[in-house]
């Protein structure tokens, strides 16, 4: 085809061009499907808690990413600061994945048993009683509310579905799990667990 022709006719320049880059992204994706570093879980993976998982999406409602990223890049920087960098096997049971792009906040990876639960709560409600430099907006509001645990069953149902290996029995106490507990717990929760699942000592 002379490309005068396809110069002279936007729309099949544009059919074109996306054509080509839909290839070029299929081809760089689609064989990660089948990579065991990145579908199988790391050693030592385990499932969220129900309070856990009720953190995560209020890690979300709140718009946490936005200013925090979950992912230490190789890079001898960042692993000094962080710790260890991310293994794609530590996230095969996020959905979606929370790995962020922009780091106002530092990464929380790694923040996991780093600090005490009393800590977060008083960082979370005023952070700069625990931060003077801080720029982060406080969350008092989430220790007023509390949760009824209603829709946890159906959420972990729902991951189950897509792969995450919840058992009955924990999806049958998950109400009860969460019932009355607040919603800042349930953030500390989800907060203190991230990246305590990966030992770079046992990776093969």
């Amino acid at each position: 085809m002379d490309h005068r022709v396809i110069e002279r006719n936007m729309g099949l320049m544009l059919a074109l061009v996306l054509g080509v880059i839909s290839l070029g992204g299929l081809a760089e994706i689609v064989p990660l499907f089948w990579q065991d570093a990145v579908v199988t879980p790391v050693p030592g993976l385990r499932p969220l808690t129900a309070l856990e998982l009720e953190g995560r999406d209020i890690y979300i409602r709140e718009g946490c990413v936005g200013c925090h990223s979950q992912m230490i890049r190789k890079l001898a920087p960042e692993e000094a600061r962080y710790g260890p960098h991310s293994r794609a096997g530590e996230s095969v049971w996020d959905h979606p994945f929370l790995w962020g792009s922009k780091r106002t906040g530092p990464d929380l990876a790694r923040v996991g048993k780093r600090y005490s639960d009393e800590w977060h709560r008083v960082h979370l409600i005023n952070p700069r009683a625990v931060v003077p430099e801080s720029n982060m907006p406080g969350f008092p509001w989430l220790a007023e509310q509390a949760l009824d645990g209603a829709d946890t069953p159906d959420k972990m149902r729902a991951l189950r579905a897509v792969g995450v290996p919840y058992e009955d029995d924990v999806i049958e106490r998950a109400t009860a799990d969460v019932e009355g507990k607040t919603e800042l717990a349930a953030l500390i929760a989800y907060l203190q667990q991230l990246g305590t699942h990966f030992d770079p000592d046992q990776e093969g």
